[in-house]
């Protein structure tokens, strides 16, 4: 039986923390928007077929691009909350053995090579897997005393990742583990976390650090950076 691969983008966030006009994922780099280039890593991968990307109800940009007419793309209504937008993307996915790719709408520079070393690995596994990247700075514990933050502790940074995206499981397990961890009011902050409080192990595959998320407005200059250096590679 062939393999299914289907991508769900959560793109119904305002980025607040950007300042900007509109959206951070409609903010223009190298002639696209961040989403656009979001998407054109993902369907740059042959085993990638579709992406399923949830926004906003009333969201009034995504219908201007060209995403919007594309056969491969479906588009739902996202929520709130993260996990309201991968419910929906997952609601729009009628196999529950088909793997599910979930890729931040921000992260246009991940590579090929990544996605494909994380399928390689999840489609291996009991339980899925997810990109991340080792950390290499020294880590601090902090506090908050008297409106201020102090340290508390330094903490030992042997086997502790940078938690990245995609996220890649299989859709009944992925919908199963959201469903129960919420329920049960768990603190949700990924996708690998629904999985971890239900008791399975996913996998952990390197990836580049330059797959980093745009969240800040400086943020801007260094993707379109990476950008234009995978475009010279591409060419």
């Amino acid at each position: 039986m062939t393999e299914e691969f289907i991508a769900v983008v959560p793109a119904a966030g305002i980025g607040s923390r950007m300042a900007a006009d509109r959206p951070k994922q409609y903010l223009h780099i190298e002639g696209k928007t961040i989403l656009e280039h979001t998407v054109d890593r993902l369907l740059d991968l042959p085993e990638i077929t579709r992406v399923v990307i949830a926004i906003s109800a009333d969201d009034p940009y995504f219908s201007q691009l060209t995403l919007a007419t594309d056969p491969r793309i479906t588009v739902v209504n996202g929520g709130a909350e993260r996990a309201d937008s991968v419910f929906a993307g997952l609601a729009a996915i009628n196999n529950d053995n088909a793997w599910v790719l979930v890729h931040d709408a921000a992260r246009p520079c991940v590579r090929r090579a990544d996605l494909r070393a994380l399928i390689t690995s999840a489609v291996n596994s009991d339980c899925g897997a997810i990109l991340a990247a080792p950390v290499r700075d020294t880590m601090k514990r902090g506090h908050q005393q008297s409106a201020q933050a102090h340290i508390s502790h330094t903490v030992e940074r042997d086997n502790l990742w940078h938690a990245l995206t995609p996220q890649m499981f299989r859709a009944g397990q992925l919908r199963q583990s959201l469903t129960t961890a919420l329920a049960q009011g768990a603190t949700i902050t990924d996708e690998a976390s629904a999985l971890e409080f239900c008791g399975y192990t996913p996998l952990l595959v390197a990836g580049r650090s330059d797959n980093f998320k745009v969240t800040q407005p400086e943020d801007l200059a260094l993707a379109a950076f990476y950008l234009q250096l995978l475009i010279k590679e591409q060419h």
